[in-house]
C-alpha cells in the first residue's frame, strides 16, 4: 500500500458517490442465504498486531537458543514475552 495521502478523488467518482448517497431504494438481498452457523468460524483469523521494528540487547546465550529452535526466533522471542505479560495479569 503506498503511504502519504492518497490521490484526490475526480470530479465524476465524487458526483457517483453522491448519487449512490441520495439512492434511498433497499438493497434487495433475496438472493443471498442468511448464514446462521458459525461453527466453523476462527476469531482473529485476519487480526494481525502492529509490529514495531526496535533494537534489543539480549544476552547471548539466550538469542542463541531460540536461534537453535530454528527459523521464526523473532516471533518466539515476542511469543515467549507475552506469554510473561499474560502471566504477570493473572498475579495482578
Amino acid at each position: 500500500m503506498k503511504k502519504g495521502n492518497p490521490a484526490p478523488i475526480s470530479a465524476k467518482l465524487l458526483a457517483e458517490l453522491d448519487e449512490l448517497d441520495r439512492d434511498t431504494r433497499p438493497i434487495d438481498t433475496s438472493d443471498a442465504p442468511e448464514i446462521t452457523d458459525f461453527s466453523g468460524g476462527q476469531r482473529g483469523r485476519f487480526f494481525r498486531p502492529v509490529k514495531v521494528p526496535l533494537s534489543l540487547r539480549l544476552d547471548a546465550d539466550v538469542l542463541d537458543w531460540f536461534k537453535r529452535q530454528g527459523a521464526g526466533y523473532q516471533g518466539r522471542i515476542n511469543d515467549a514475552l507475552r506469554q510473561f505479560i499474560d502471566s504477570q495479569r493473572e498475579v495482578s
